[in-house]
């Protein structure tokens, strides 16, 4: 790999590369629709995600290619850059932008990216390639950013340059994440512990259900609204400024409050799920896998029946994982209505796993999911060059 795209950058460029870096993607393990309720998630880093090669130049220039896509920009170093069209490298362009207003002195760079993180399947490529570029610019001109300063930074390019209001879990978690640890976070004061996530003989299968996506963003301001009539409710007597700061317990002696039944059950999803975030950070640092994957289920379910954010095709997934002995757990993963679902599978049944799954779901669906296998990696970070280089 390595070798691979070193080559590409010297035919790309006509010269060898002088830094590689890394930023993985993510993916949530349990924690759904409860961050902007004040709740916990709990991602992790994966071991796929976009690379990227870079050397200096002397023209002045930033150049943008990439081995996934054909298009590609040159643009002259200057004090502040705009949106070009709906191009991948509005993401690095973004950044550059921001580093370019807060004063840093930059100089021309030729930059290749490479990513094996899936586009549009809901495990952060543009959050990936955001926080490597950051990373890659504060190293190059030693800007003096912190890490959590560039996660801040590249969740304002995303909301700001790119125009997407994205919360910051996913920069976070790309940024943060360590080899065989989740991180539990709290996305309001962006304290989180890194929980130890040892897989054993289990990887993680990332299944795409390749269901576009096209409710969620409609559907998500409706959750965000209900939860926000559920907290205005219980706050007739409780001194409270989030749902997740109410435990099941006392929800059960105030649920009387909120009317609405349908805005009721939004609210005993977030409450719940809050809680089994912190259940699941306990048995996973207990190496229970068998608790966990129990506390991925009644996840799933939870989404599927209390917060409707499930559907056919995620559900479809789910009930198969229910049937296969090497599968520990599995749950919808994201904002819902298509993307992502996530199991722990045995690993010397992966290959079966994947064969009988997507015969499944072919059958049932109509056409085939894509399949993944990852372990939980680290963070981003700069990569050695080929030792040929």
């Amino acid at each position: 790999m390595k070798e691979d795209l070193e080559k590409a950058f010297v035919k790309a460029y006509n010269k060898p590369a002088d830094h590689f870096f890394f930023s993985p993607g993510r993916v949530n393990l349990i924690g759904e629709h409860i961050d902007y309720n004040g709740g916990l998630v709990f991602p992790c880093a994966i071991t796929f995600g976009t690379y990227m090669l870079t050397a200096f130049n002397n023209e002045g220039v930033f150049r943008f290619k990439s081995v996934n896509f054909d298009e590609e920009l040159s643009i002259p170093v200057q004090d502040s850059y705009d949106k070009l069209g709906k191009s991948w490298y509005n993401y690095p362009l973004g950044v550059i932008n921001h580093f370019a207003k807060d004063g840093h002195q930059l100089q021309g760079l030729d930059l290749l990216y490479f990513g094996d993180i899936p586009i549009g399947s809901g495990l952060s490529s543009s959050a990936s390639i955001e926080i490597v570029t950051a990373y890659a610019l504060n190293q190059l001109f030693d800007a003096g950013y912190s890490k959590l300063d560039l996660v801040k930074l590249t969740k304002s390019v995303e909301n700001n340059f790119i125009g997407l209001a994205c919360g910051i879990m996913d920069m976070f978690a790309v940024a943060f994440g360590e080899q065989d640890k989740a991180l539990m976070l709290n996305c309001e004061t962006l304290d989180y512990k890194a929980v130890d996530a040892n897989l054993g003989d289990h990887l993680l299968a990332i299944i795409n259900t390749n269901k576009p996506r096209k409710l969620a963003e409609s559907k998500y301001n409706e959750r965000v609204q209900e939860c926000a009539l559920a907290l205005e409710a219980l706050q007739q007597e409780l001194d409270i400024n989030n749902l997740c700061e109410v435990s099941p317990i006392t929800f059960n002696q105030y649920q009387h409050l909120i009317t609405n039944e349908v805005v009721a059950k939004r609210a005993w999803h977030v409450i719940e799920e809050n809680d089994r975030v912190m259940q699941a950070a306990k048995v996973l640092s207990e190496n229970n896998l068998e608790e966990f994957g129990k506390l991925m289920y009644a996840s799933h379910d939870s989404l599927r029946d209390l917060y409707e954010v499930s559907g056919v095709e995620l559900d479809t997934v789910v009930d198969y994982c229910r049937t296969n002995a090497d599968v520990t757990g599995a749950r919808m993963t994201g904002a819902g209505f298509g993307g992502c679902a996530i199991a722990l599978v045995k690993k010397d049944a992966f290959a079966q796993f994947t064969d009988e799954l997507t015969k499944y779901y072919t059958d049932k669906i109509g056409y085939a999911p894509s399949i993944y296998s990852s372990l939980i990696g680290d963070g981003v970070g700069e990569l050695k060059l080929p030792v040929t280089h």
